[in-house]
């Protein structure tokens, strides 16, 4: 077994860990509970993280981490071209009408 990610935030630790889900990769989350014993044990005992439980997936677990956490972030707003209402960027749905921000 081994640890592929780590982070402070169990949300992190859970959007990596359903992206190797999708990918097919066997992995599981550990120290999921354990922000709780923070002062009893040391704060990088208790970081939530995620670990493969077969180790030739390795490459490939690293791999799509690494994409993931590339991908490039668009933080502008765009405009619906059914209703030409503003939506924020990380909306993919226009909030007025519905439709796709990819038509």
């Amino acid at each position: 077994m081994d640890k592929v990610y780590s982070h402070h935030d169990r949300f992190m630790v859970f959007q990596i860990k359903q992206l190797l889900d999708e990918k097919g990769v066997p992995c599981f989350v550990k120290n999921e509970f354990a922000i709780g014993a923070m002062g009893e044990l040391s704060p990088m005992d208790v970081l939530p993280e995620v670990w493969i439980s077969d180790p030739q997936w390795l490459p490939k677990a690293q791999q799509f981490i690494a994409e993931f956490e590339h991908q490039p972030t668009d933080s502008s707003p765009w405009i619906c071209s059914n209703c030409k209402e503003q939506n924020g960027a990380s909306f993919e749905l226009c909030w007025q009408c519905g439709e796709d921000s990819v038509v």
